[in-house]
């Protein structure tokens, strides 16, 4: 569950209790820096690649990692967001959270597009931005990076770069951020 999920909807009054930090800021730091490395040597550079974030975990994880593949290459990358809020297939069982910006301010038709998120759990979200960035071009190819693939996907699908594998029990939360990584659980809020 994302950050913003916990700020703004608290299941029955529940708040998440941080319990485990299994990496720190300078692990997710070197975890970016070597999925930068991966990607340039799977494309062979990067010619036609651009970096997409899903919101809102996903965005500060694909700048991070956009401006390490500059850095490395002495390129510039194209960046772009993306909300699937509204694409979906869950939209009746969890609430639809106000809608944060889609941005990709250029054509992803013939691009490879390495699609960023914090969390792989169910791989709902990544159909869902599959979806999504149909409505942008057609991608001669996707290739998703995630800092955290905890396990017990309900689809096929597989990340291409992945920071930590982390196998969690189904009640678990992973809260992903720039300062670390965090497992926890909903509890009662704290009076």
């Amino acid at each position: 569950m994302a950050e913003r999920e916990r700020r703004l909807t608290r299941p029955e009054g529940r708040v998440f209790h941080a319990r485990t930090k299994v990496m720190d800021e300078d692990g997710v730091a070197r975890a970016l820096r070597r999925i930068a490395h991966e990607v340039i040597e799977r494309n062979h550079g990067l010619s036609d690649v651009v970096v997409v974030g899903l919101q809102t975990g996903g965005v500060p994880l694909a700048e991070r990692l956009r401006a390490a593949l500059s850095e490395i290459e002495g390129v510039p990358v194209p960046f772009g967001s993306l909300d699937v809020a509204f694409y979906r297939d869950d939209l009746s069982l969890r609430p639809v959270l106000p809608q944060e910006v889609t941005e990709i301010p250029f054509d992803l038709t013939g691009t490879t597009v390495v699609l960023v998120d914090d969390v792989l759990y169910t791989g709902r979200t990544v159909r869902a931005a599959l979806d999504a960035l149909a409505d942008h071009g057609r991608a001669r190819a996707v290739q998703l990076a995630v800092m955290v693939d905890r396990g017990h996907r309900e689809l096929p699908i597989r990340p291409d770069y992945v920071g930590k594998n982390l196998p969690t029990r189904a009640d678990e939360l992973v809260d992903v951020s720039l300062d670390g990584v965090v497992i926890g659980e909903l509890g009662e809020e704290a009076p």
